[in-house]
């Protein structure tokens, strides 16, 4: 059962998690805007003591990231929660910061992103496994690339061994495979699959 009540919480729990600009505008405009987000994201995935004197940070060990992808106007993370601390804290604060640089940065006024961020409850290794793909093929889907090993705001290149960023926890999925040439040649002819199967499932790649 899929369930996208954000405000669902618990220790050991897979979430997909996705959220797109207001009014589907675009929420990354150059190079630095995606970095910026990435930076953020990763200093509460992995808190450093030297910042909390000047960041409100996750208690560590909070919460690991398995996969993601920032498209221009949206974003996608697959998270599992390790401790109390709910997925809302950790997007609250990503996103508070990140609305505040872009904002800033572009000289405007209001909302970034389209009202509460999307929670999808991932209950087997099937549907992790597919999500994964789902979530690496959309620069691909989006037309964007032809190549999503191209594609540098992914966790793609990280899982197949051609930009290794640290941030991400790809274990979980790759142990379900014999190799790692055994998932990228499962997720890259996938492709048609999850296409179809994201339209089914209301799911969105723009």
């Amino acid at each position: 059962m899929i369930n996208r009540d954000y405000k669902d919480s618990a220790p050991g729990t897979y979430f997909h998690i996705y959220n797109r600009g207001n009014k589907k505008e675009d929420i990354f405009l150059d190079e630095s805007d995606f970095k910026f987000f990435l930076f953020r994201l990763k200093q509460h995935l992995f808190p450093d003591e030297k910042n909390k004197n000047r960041l409100v940070l996750m208690p560590k060990d909070s919460f690991s990231l398995i996969s993601y992808c920032l498209m221009p106007n949206h974003f996608h993370l697959l998270l599992r929660q390790n401790l109390d601390t709910p997925t809302s804290k950790l997007l609250l604060r990503v996103c508070t910061s990140y609305s505040m640089y872009f904002n800033k940065k572009y000289d405007k006024i209001g909302h970034i992103f389209q009202d509460q961020f999307k929670q999808v409850t991932v209950g087997d290794n099937n549907y992790l496994k597919w999500l994964s793909c789902y979530i690496h093929q959309n620069p691909k889907v989006a037309g964007i690339v032809k190549n999503i090993e191209h594609y540098r705001w992914s966790s793609y290149p990280d899982f197949i061994g051609k930009d290794v960023t640290g941030m991400c926890d790809k274990e979980v999925i790759l142990n379900q495979f014999k190799s790692n040439k055994d998932f990228k040649d499962y997720t890259e002819s996938s492709y048609e699959i999850i296409k179809n199967k994201a339209e089914l499932a209301g799911l969105t790649f723009e």
